[in-house]
């Protein structure tokens, strides 16, 4: 099963460890982005993935397709023009120190994308699935059309749609409300996902508040997602990744996947020593897509390596999920002891 993802990737600048920004003259230079870490996971997984977007024609961008192939992600729908690569600073919290990402994208080549670039058709041929974020409609009035676009041609040649809708304030900033975009994109989607605040700041569907109290009111939850799948009736399923957050490196992690037949709630991971929480969401939308291809009729073994997925990825350094099947698999199974394998 071949998936296609778009959207945008950029190039991340972190400070070493822990250190806040310019605390010392170096920075981690690495790339990211929702959907490329997406596709990132899904090829590791061992799936067909390929990603599209639009980079700059110069070595920066030939670089990021370089480390895209080295993770198995099809580049084939990747296209150059000129311009420039979006740019975020990361500075990792600790404790109680929040983390904090700074963003230097305007005027990157995929905000000013033109209708032409893409070829649609094309590359939905032999596809699957298609996965967007709410990121990319949020970048600018070009990038939302396109990626109402990609949904519509999409739906029209039978692909399953997955949305994150992945709310970021900082970037919707172009004079559109963000929930008129995101809306439009609901109406094409099979599976949805977010946390409590995407569903209420995308689509303005009344949810719980946020579970940074380390309280989770699971009927809260399933009430929202119920009423995500009454306003849009394409909606096969509603998923909710449920964060509970003690400091910025300690949490809690779970996750709720809600059809209209019935509803399932993932196995609660306590999360202590976060190296980077960064692209966790991501990896969990790849972990429901693998898991759902290949457990589609068992949506509670789709959930939990879904919720699994995410939980590793709290591990590893980056945006994107460096992780293999066979060890999100040992830890759906209980192998959680972190002991030396030898």
């Amino acid at each position: 099963m071949r998936i296609i993802t778009f959207g945008e990737i950029m190039l991340r600048l972190k400070s070493p460890g822990q250190e806040r920004l310019f605390q010392s003259p170096l920075f981690e230079a690495s790339f990211g982005g929702s959907e490329a870490n997406v596709a990132v996971a899904l090829a590791r997984f061992g799936l067909e993935a390929a990603f599209v977007t639009l980079l700059p024609d110069n070595q920066i961008g030939k670089e990021c397709a370089r480390t895209l192939r080295y993770h198995g992600v099809d580049t084939s729908f990747l296209r150059y023009k000129k311009g420039r690569l979006g740019i975020y600073f990361f500075e990792n919290g600790a404790a109680q120190r929040p983390s904090n990402v700074i963003y230097d994208r305007e005027g990157a080549v995929i905000t000013l994308i033109d209708e032409k670039d893409l070829n649609w058709k094309n590359i939905f041929s032999d596809a699957s699935w298609f996965h967007v974020s709410g990121i990319t409609p949020a970048l600018s009035k070009q990038a939302a059309d396109a990626t109402l676009l990609a949904v519509q041609e999409a739906r029209n040649a039978g692909l399953t749609v997955s949305f994150d809708l992945n709310f970021r304030a900082k970037l919707w900033n172009y004079g559109e409300p963000a929930q008129k975009r995101m809306r439009q994109l609901a109406e094409y989607t099979d599976i949805l996902i977010g946390n409590e605040e995407d569903y209420q700041k995308s689509l303005g569907i009344a949810g719980p508040q946020s579970a940074d109290s380390g309280i989770i009111d699971s009927q809260a939850y399933l009430r929202m997602c119920r009423q995500a799948l009454e306003e849009f009736p394409h909606v096969r399923y509603a998923a909710v990744t449920l964060r509970e957050s003690f400091s910025a490196d300690h949490n809690a992690w779970s996750a709720l996947l809600v059809s209209r037949s019935g509803f399932w709630k993932s196995r609660r991971y306590d999360i202590a020593d976060i190296v980077d929480r960064v692209g966790a969401g991501d990896s969990f939308s790849a972990g429901l897509i693998c898991g759902l291809i290949e457990h589609s009729n068992d949506p509670q073994q789709a959930l939990e390596f879904a919720t699994a997925a995410s939980c590793l990825k709290h591990s590893v350094p980056g945006d994107f999920a460096v992780l293999e099947k066979a060890e999100v698999e040992k830890l759906v199974a209980g192998n959680a002891s972190g002991r030396v394998q030898r």
